[in-house]
């Protein structure tokens, strides 16, 4: 059921799921994983069933609505088990579905914080369908990893968002949906950002009561 990276002794476990048309072994879920495994984290993706099941030859099986989600992402938590310290998160809708869950389970105790990579606040081309309500009030320390060309949400666009304050969000220079940047562009390769991203959120799991310490953009 998972995928793991990092060592069986990390302090933190981040859960991943991944986004609405790719994979949990997609080149950018990898590459995520590595790069937080690198730091010091342990890494568990996971996929959604409508994922595995194209998987097993069932065709090309589209999302459900993100909502419709939560029950699986709450029994991959279950089936993880981590027994330290636990990160849900994901990439773009694999994030998203994680943040609608993240409250209850930090209420409970069983998590310690939020992360997003891209998170996609609206769709493509569609600013004005925004996904942020939930974001408002959410009482879990948050720290999403935001490419500043991201089409699902810019930096213009999300500083105009009312978002709680628990939440931080790391501008990675130039990165697109996938944090990479053009390096001819922004001086950045995409390794630069994933390393940047993953040192970031190990220094923000350490103080999940003080996530202001994300406040960086670019290289480490």
């Amino acid at each position: 059921m998972f995928l793991f990276d990092g060592s069986d002794r990390a302090d933190v476990t981040i859960l991943m799921a991944h986004g609405a048309g790719a994979p949990m072994d997609s080149p950018s879920m990898k590459a995520s994983a590595e790069a937080l495994a690198a730091a010091g984290f342990r890494v568990a993706r996971f996929e959604f069933d409508y994922m595995a099941a194209r998987r097993s030859g069932a065709g090309r099986m589209p999302p459900p609505r993100a909502e419709k989600l939560n029950a699986q992402y709450i029994a991959a938590i279950d089936a993880l088990g981590a027994t330290g310290a636990l990160v849900i998160g994901g990439k773009s809708m694999g994030g998203r579905v994680a943040s609608m869950v993240a409250d209850a389970e930090f209420e409970r105790g069983r998590i310690r914080g939020l992360l997003c990579l891209g998170y996609p606040f609206h769709p493509p081309g569609k600013p004005e369908q925004l996904r942020t309500g939930h974001l408002a009030d959410i009482k879990t320390p948050t720290l999403i990893a935001q490419g500043t060309r991201d089409e699902f949400g810019t930096r213009e666009e999300i500083s105009t968002y009312r978002l709680s304050p628990l939440i931080e969000v790391l501008w990675l220079e130039d990165g697109d949906h996938d944090l990479k940047p053009r390096k001819r562009v922004s001086g950045f390769s995409a390794a630069d950002h994933l390393k940047t991203m993953a040192e970031t959120a190990f220094a923000w799991a350490g103080r999940p009561d003080a996530p202001h310490v994300a406040r960086r953009t670019g290289r480490s």
